[in-house]
């Protein structure tokens, strides 16, 4: 029986994940950090297909800190609407933008701790926007990540934070962003919550998960 991939044998893993999915990355459209941003606090519980849809036509008009942050409430919440939890979101985007501008001279701050200081921005939102935007190695625990990772071994865990840690003490420190992205485009293509396409699966001979099923 399959147990946790040693540092060699993830090494390997992700090395047929970049031959499989070449083109992985954030499948969030943004042309700044502070879209990027918003997009982030968006996808909670959100799919990206459904974001992106909302963002084209809102960055059209609104795509600054001071946007957002002059914006009436109720106007915000119209245009997130479609994204769920929009009342939440909605306030949590104008809030940041305020601290955007208020302690950050208007710009979207790069580090992990300082991106944490916005209202609404937890470790996964910091991660993605430090990672893609400003090259802050990272791995960003969403739902795909925790999923793919532990159901194939790359760690055993029960939790987001504690996956993190233990993906971070497994993966070189150089490939956490890439590996966070692969994780997600297999857990999108191929290795899908419900009726994973297992047959099809380029790493199944890595996987515990194949080998116990």
């Amino acid at each position: 029986m399959k147990g946790i991939l040693s540092h060699e044998e993830a090494d390997k893993c992700l090395d047929v994940l970049e031959e499989t999915y070449p083109d992985a990355k954030c499948e969030l459209e943004h042309k700044s950090p502070f879209e990027l941003l918003v997009a982030t606090i968006l996808s909670a519980q959100c799919t990206d297909v459904r974001v992106n849809k909302v963002t084209e036509e809102m960055f059209k008009k609104y795509n600054k800190p001071e946007d957002f942050a002059n914006m009436d409430i109720k106007t915000l919440e119209g245009l997130v609407k479609e994204c769920g939890l929009y009342r939440n979101k909605a306030k949590n985007i104008k809030a940041s933008s305020n601290v955007i501008l208020e302690e950050f001279n208007g710009k979207v701050p790069e580090t992990i701790k300082d991106l944490m200081k916005l209202p609404g921005v937890g470790k996964k939102t910091a991660n993605v926007v430090a990672s893609t935007c400003f090259g802050v190695p990272a791995i960003a625990v969403d739902t795909h990540v925790f999923r793919v990772s532990n159901r194939i071994g790359f760690v055993s865990e029960n939790n987001v934070e504690k996956t993190e840690k233990a993906l971070e003490n497994k993966i070189d420190r150089k490939r956490w962003t890439k590996a966070h992205h692969l994780f997600i485009f297999h857990g999108r293509r191929c290795c899908t919550a419900r009726s994973p396409k297992c047959q099809a699966c380029p790493i199944k001979d890595f996987c515990r998960y194949y080998e116990e099923t």
